[in-house]
């Protein structure tokens, strides 16, 4: 017996000869009786025009007396029009591969059954993990740049001026040249990767009488000059720019609900174009079906239905659910994995998930158990993924990439992989309610937004205070075009945006080292000086922080304005965990609270 060549099918055994449709190292192959094979697909000649007749090839196929050579042994049975659903297989390969032209029915019979493996090229992963600073060449921001890549963390710098930005920061960074207060700069590339913000962008604020190029009269702090706005006015830096930075960035990060892949949330519906993937494309008779139940779900609201009838029949046992492939591949890299809202019936299921626009190519497969009766949530993580090829493993695949997510797949099956299987597995009827899949990130999070705003945004219009014993910013609110009122509320935006935030409120900003003890307060009264370098500090330790997450606080240091700082070089202070003061945070204190029976008017 002989295995059959890319162009010529036949054999050498007696009769009846079994001519096998299968790759040398593929166990998954077909093998076909003589009698069921077209004559013209058995001569010793090149195949056929790729323009031969789909009803030729179809009574080939149809043929009685078929049998088939699975792993571990041959299963032969009967195969007939009655048993075998030729419409649905053509409607199967219809729904996913387009009209079946006879070119695209040949190459998917003899070519796609005969591949032991897909043949494409390893992806590689894209550079993901990204901190980007925006306003990096001012004070904070540039000693936030110098801490990450003293680290060796991965940096990315988005500023204005890039002369001034290379020459501050170094001809090596990794910079892109964009400004917050224009969306047209806010390139959708500049964000590829990026998966931690730490934003110290601020409306400029400068001495009437002007300043040095290195702004000295600025670094000594507002309370030594008269000041005044320079450049864009706080509306535009603080409220318009940060809403445009947090759009251009929110695809990138994540957001503490995550992604939503498909189905129902409050009263809006993502949907994906699944159709049904069953063992008809092996011989198989099980049926399935995805629909719309709208009185199913939770609570008597709608869900999708995942259902069928699974046989083991003519060497069947699955029926799936796939869907088509995604206009666009799904960027799910800043998430952790899938999380299925289900209602189980006491069976396991797959998902498989395809990184290859490829029809006949290899998933990444979970499988998951659920509770017959109940409503339960599914986390599934990316790193439980296993590379499966025609229920094998696939030992050399590269690792899961969830920056290209190309196509979903759920499946009941007889079978788990490599020989394993299901050991809930029961032939007849089955229904999988499914309400929603998205993206998550896991337990506990952390923040992935970080914003250097200002202690005192919501004393301005705050009743019963006494202006005259505030910073001159608070007093001056109006005159630098209510710059305080701006700041509040582009950190509304952040506490709106759903995406994991830590708001940093330094008091007073001095040039002194980082190092003097501190104090960590909310609700917005503290009055004080803090280092730039120890707010530098303070943003890169809440990036992985959970007791940072989601929190606003006030910072200054213990030393009084009337007392400078200094450090002794040979003798400096030990670095601080600032976890210890993360930990006294409260969620839900902003300030603001003093304000709800005060709107602020602009």
């Amino acid at each position: 017996m002989h295995c059959c060549s890319s162009t010529k099918l036949y054999s050498s055994t007696s009769s009846p000869p079994i001519f096998y449709l299968q790759g040398s190292s593929s166990a998954a192959g077909r093998k076909f009786s003589k009698d069921c094979l077209h004559p013209q697909l058995l001569s010793s000649s090149p195949l056929p025009n790729p323009f031969l007749q789909l009803n030729n090839l179809s009574n080939a196929l149809l043929h009685k007396n078929s049998s088939f050579n699975l792993p571990s042994r041959t299963y032969r049975g009967t195969i007939s029009t009655k048993s075998w659903d030729l419409g649905r297989f053509l409607k199967t390969l219809y729904f996913f591969n387009g009209p079946p032209s006879p070119a695209k029915f040949v190459e998917f019979i003899i070519d796609k059954l005969s591949s032991s493996l897909p043949q494409e090229p390893v992806k590689k992963m894209e550079n993901s993990g990204i901190v980007l600073v925006a306003g990096a060449t001012g004070g904070v921001g540039r000693r936030v740049v110098g801490i990450l890549l003293k680290k060796g963390l991965p940096v990315r710098v988005l500023a204005r001026n890039e002369e001034k930005a290379r020459r501050m920061l170094g001809p090596d960074v990794d910079l892109v040249i964009g400004d917050i207060t224009r969306v047209s700069t806010l390139k959708p590339e500049y964000f590829k990767g990026v998966r931690k913000v730490i934003n110290a962008v601020s409306v400029i604020v400068g001495p009437k009488e002007g300043d040095t190029p290195e702004r000295a009269k600025y670094s000594q702090g507002i309370k030594f000059f008269e000041p005044e706005i320079k450049g864009d006015s706080p509306e535009k830096v603080e409220y318009l720019g940060m809403k445009n930075l947090i759009n251009a960035v929110k695809g990138s990060v994540a957001l503490r609900s995550g992604k939503l892949i498909f189905g129902f949330e409050d009263d809006s519906f993502k949907e994906l174009p699944w159709g049904a993937l069953d063992d008809v494309v092996m011989g198989g008779v099980s049926e399935s079906t995805f629909q719309i139940d709208h009185t199913g779900g939770e609570n008597g609201g709608p869900t999708g239905l995942f259902k069928g009838v699974v046989s083991t029949a003519n060497n069947g046992g699955f029926t799936s659910i796939r869907t088509r492939n995604f206009s666009e591949p799904e960027d799910l890299s800043a998430y952790d994995g899938l999380e299925l809202r289900i209602k189980g019936d006491g069976r396991r299921y797959k998902l498989i998930v395809r990184t290859s626009p490829d029809w006949d190519t290899m998933g990444y497969t979970v499988g998951f158990d659920t509770v017959e009766g109940q409503w339960q949530s599914v986390r599934l993580p990316f790193s439980s993924l296993r590379p499966i090829f025609r229920a094998r493993t696939v030992l050399d695949a590269p690792p899961f990439d969830p920056s290209n997510m190309v196509s979903l797949q759920l499946m009941f099956s007889k079978f788990e992989y490599d020989g394993k299987l299901n050991p809930t597995f029961v032939e007849g009827g089955f229904q999988l309610p499914v309400s929603s899949i998205r993206a998550y990130i896991k337990e506990p999070i952390t923040p992935r937004f970080v914003h250097v705003s200002s202690a005192g945004v919501t004393r301005p219009e705050r009743p019963g205070l006494d202006l005259s014993k505030q910073p001159p910013a608070v007093r001056l609110n109006k005159e630098l075009d209510y710059i305080l009122t701006f700041k509040l509320k582009g950190e509304d935006l952040i506490r709106e945006s759903g995406i994991p935030y830590t708001i940093v409120r330094p008091c007073a900003l001095t040039e002194e080292p980082a190092g003097a003890d501190l104090i960590f307060d909310q609700g917005d009264d503290i009055m004080g000086k803090i280092s730039r370098e120890e707010i530098a500090r303070i943003c890169i330790a809440a990036l992985d922080s959970p007791f940072a997450c989601d929190k606003t606080f006030e910072v200054k240091s213990t030393v009084p304005f009337s007392e400078p700082f200094t450090v002794d070089p040979e003798n400096p202070p030990p670095e601080k965990d600032y976890n210890v003061y993360f930990k006294t945070l409260k969620d839900g204190i902003t300030g603001k609270e003093s304000l709800e029976q005060s709107p602020v008017p602009v």
